[in-house]
């Protein structure tokens, strides 16, 4: 009996020793990658647009008369964003009171093409198009060109501002022509 129970003694010490231990390694998994970090670099250009501008309006006749005078309009358009490349085109009309010489300009319209690049939350742009400029002699078209920037305040709200320089061969009957730059500044609404 003593031989049984020394036995079972050292069976269980034995049997106690080998679940006491793991003689193989663990596999340890490796930790998930962390899940990739989009970041919003803003800057959807695509939609329709309304808006207001602002600005200046200094021009110089071929007769030598010249003047500046406070511009404002209004403007509506729309963008295509393509990744990094914007194109769009816009109509706008700008009221204006400019004195050359006993004469006025007393508005612009104009016809424009847009192209750009985003940069995000800023576009910046060329454009240039044709201008219709009404003034107390009669009305001319030409063409013009120039260049802006736009800021997305909100995804619907922008701000920016554009500098154009138009060329007029002939107001009216009257023989005179001229060129006009424009300054505004400007706010729109994305639908």
């Amino acid at each position: 009996m003593t031989r049984f129970v020394a036995m079972t003694a050292i069976a269980t010490v034995m049997g106690s020793a080998a679940f006491a231990g793991n003689l193989v390694e663990p596999v340890v998994e490796p930790a998930p990658a962390p899940a990739p970090v989009v970041i919003n670099e803003g800057g959807d250009w695509t939609g329709f647009y309304l808006g207001g501008q602002v600005g200046q309006l200094d021009a110089d006749a071929s007769n030598g008369a010249s003047g500046d005078d406070t511009s404002y309009g209004v403007h509506a358009g729309y963008n295509h964003d393509f990744g990094r490349f914007v194109l769009g085109g816009e109509l706008d009309y700008d009221a204006t009171d400019l004195d050359l010489s006993g004469e006025t300009i007393d508005s612009v319209a104009r016809a424009k093409v847009k192209a750009g690049y985003d940069f995000g939350k800023v576009l910046a742009y060329v454009t240039g198009g044709v201008a219709e400029a009404d003034t107390s002699v009669g009305s001319e078209t030409g063409d013009f060109y120039g260049v802006g920037l736009a800021y997305q305040v909100t995804d619907q709200w922008q701000i920016g501002g554009e500098v154009l320089e138009h060329d007029f061969d002939e107001f009216g009957d009257s023989g005179v022509g001229g060129d006009a730059t424009s300054v505004s500044l400007r706010a729109s609404f994305k639908f």
